[in-house]
């Protein structure tokens, strides 16, 4: 697969990859999201990991790929206004790397009331021309 081209603006700062990252999963329902500008921001070979627990039942990880990670997801946007939102951040950098623990909360409308609050543990590597998203770990309730 070809490298999707990259906006340096996106890419630039820490701010910049974290905003790209919430602004490429938001949108109305139906809206197809711009999944080449959201590849853009991973590292090949990036995973993304929600953390499922649902029901009860024991917490597991699934490990996604970006691929993996948009055909999840696409279903979900089909059928659903989504948006995601930062609401504060912890950040943790050391030589070319950092962590971000990015506080956010879900809403059906962009100005609308949260329906969901999390956070993303966020692991990226500044190469010395850009920031990269390294891994992505979340908790879901949902299933699917």
């Amino acid at each position: 697969m070809l490298t999707p081209m990259v906006r340096q603006s996106d890419v630039a700062t820490l701010d910049a990859i974290v905003h790209a990252l919430y602004e490429t999963v938001s949108g109305p329902v139906g809206q197809p999201r711009d999944w080449d500008r959201f590849r853009s921001l991973f590292l090949p070979g990036g995973r993304l990991m929600p953390i499922v627990s649902t029901g009860g039942e024991q917490a597991s990880v699934r490990l996604l790929s970006t691929e993996d990670f948009i055909q999840r997801v696409e279903p979900i946007f089909a059928r659903e206004d989504f948006w995601e939102r930062e609401t504060s951040r912890q950040t943790e950098t050391a030589g070319h790397f950092a962590h971000v623990l990015s506080f956010y909360e879900c809403l059906r409308k962009p100005d609308g009331p949260a329906f969901e609050q999390s956070v993303n543990s966020i692991q990226l590597l500044n190469d010395g021309t850009r920031w990269w998203i390294v891994n992505l770990m979340w908790n879901t309730s949902r299933a699917e």
